[in-house]
């Protein structure tokens, strides 16, 4: 028997075409019965997955939005007016803030008065001036109003230096940092009308202090 290389390359060669032909019917079967389709590559379904970020309309979704932040801070106004303290904004639920406010609303102010006060000076003032025709008609009320101001300041320190004690002592330094912003918010409180707070006083008389 003589040895014949060029006949084992070509026997090779019609057993590896065999195979690739039955592995590609096999595959073909499997695609068909399987799905119906070839598989997608990864890249195209991960395209296909993706979502655009933008909204399609930004005009209306910008509209949506600030409807819904009017609507929460109407009703965060309501809250306040009613004296609602569960629907208040967060930062008028600190319980510090909520302390200072019933201490300051229990205490008798003379900030509260200085708007009414002003004006009444300012327009005494104004008519002396014009019927007296002298200098002293509109220098009075003004040392009147300084006077005032000065005793309005006066009263707004002490009634800070007895609040900031017992803000220490209930909630701690953290109550009377410079970030709570406590100090303006308790001076602010008692400068204003009485009836015209927001938050609304949780009582309708003085004299009913924090414990």
């Amino acid at each position: 028997m003589t040895w014949n290389p060029k006949k084992k390359d070509e026997a090779q060669k019609s057993v590896d075409d065999a195979a690739e032909h039955a592995s590609s019917q096999n595959n073909d079967k499997g695609q068909s019965a399987g799905k119906g389709h070839p598989t997608p590559k990864r890249k195209d379904a991960q395209t296909q997955n993706l979502r655009p970020l933008v909204p399609a309309d930004r005009k209306a979704s910008a509209k949506a939005a600030k409807a819904r932040i009017r609507a929460r801070e109407d009703a965060q106004y309501e809250a306040m007016k009613n004296g609602d303290i569960n629907n208040m904004p967060k930062s008028e639920r600190l319980p510090w803030r909520v302390y200072i406010r019933d201490y300051v609303d229990a205490r008798l102010n003379i900030g509260e008065f200085f708007i009414p006060i002003a004006l009444i000076i300012m327009i005494g003032s104004m008519v002396a001036s014009a019927f007296l025709r002298n200098a002293w008609a509109s220098i009075i009320p003004m040392i009147l109003l300084y006077v005032y101001l000065g005793a309005v300041i006066i009263d707004v320190a002490v009634m800070w230096h007895k609040l900031k004690k017992k803000l220490i002592d209930k909630y701690g330094e953290a109550s009377v940092a410079k970030g709570t912003r406590s100090a303006s918010y308790a001076w602010s409180r008692a400068i204003q009308i009485r009836r015209w707070r927001l938050p609304k006083p949780r009582y309708d008389k003085r004299g009913h202090w924090p414990e």
